[in-house]
């Protein structure tokens, strides 16, 4: 199993989560984030005086999934997301050692 974790533009989200569904993945946690990369923030104007804004509101997406659907996930987020400009975002994974389902107590990629 893995863990997908994809940092996107927030207007994104919505486009990646069709984008998702369409795959039978069955959920995913999302979070608003603020953070920087080569972006390194951006100047604004608030009642004529201009200030930094360091850190951009972002998204973060996690996705647990099984191994087969993992190459197939990361096109498909990878597709939704690009815009092809600076600030699209990161998508990193992770190995997931163990998942249990709560209510029922199914384990690993049952209890996905």
């Amino acid at each position: 199993m893995k863990l997908v974790s994809a940092i996107i533009k927030p207007f994104k989200l919505d486009d990646v989560r069709e984008a998702i569904a369409g795959l039978g993945i069955e959920g995913m946690t999302v979070t608003e984030v603020k953070g920087f990369g080569r972006q390194k923030g951006h100047t604004e104007l608030y009642r004529g005086a201009e200030y930094q804004v360091d850190f951009l509101p972002k998204v973060k997406l996690e996705i647990a999934t099984k191994d087969e659907h993992l190459d197939h996930l990361l096109e498909v987020i990878t597709e939704a997301a690009r815009t092809g400009k600076i600030g699209d975002g990161k998508i990193f994974v992770t190995e997931l050692e163990q998942a249990i389902r709560i209510r029922t107590g199914e384990t690993d990629t049952e209890a996905l």
